[in-house]
């Protein structure tokens, strides 16, 4: 069993930034990859952003140019930098792990407004 632990969300003003973290425990034998999908209010939830086991990155269109992931294998956690954040990116962020199976954060909400 693999457990996941989010951080980092928050309220926080148009243009402002944030870091979120997640750091997986557990009986972890290999991760393959790492990532971030979000979910506003009457939405689907979507993919943000994911990284490969290789160091591969993935990202919402919406979302390049602003946001970067990155993963500390030693730790296993992986972490999304937020930049230049805009209310459209008001959501709860879940953190997803691959590893043989697929495991769910139980979510950081992430409000941007003035």
């Amino acid at each position: 069993q693999v457990q996941l632990a989010e951080s980092g969300g928050g309220l926080v003003q148009p243009g402002g930034s944030l870091r979120l973290s997640c750091a997986a425990s557990g009986s972890i034998f290999s991760i393959n990859a790492m990532g971030w999908f979000r979910q506003a209010p009457g939405k689907q939830r979507e993919l943000v952003a994911m990284t490969s086991s290789g160091g591969s990155t993935n990202y919402a269109s919406s979302v390049k140019g602003r946001f970067t992931i990155s993963r500390d294998n030693a730790k296993n956690t992986v972490y999304l930098q937020m930049n230049s954040l805009k209310p459209e990116d008001t959501a709860v962020y879940y953190c997803y792990v691959n590893a043989r199976l697929a495991y769910w954060g139980q979510g950081t909400q992430v409000t941007v407004s003035s």
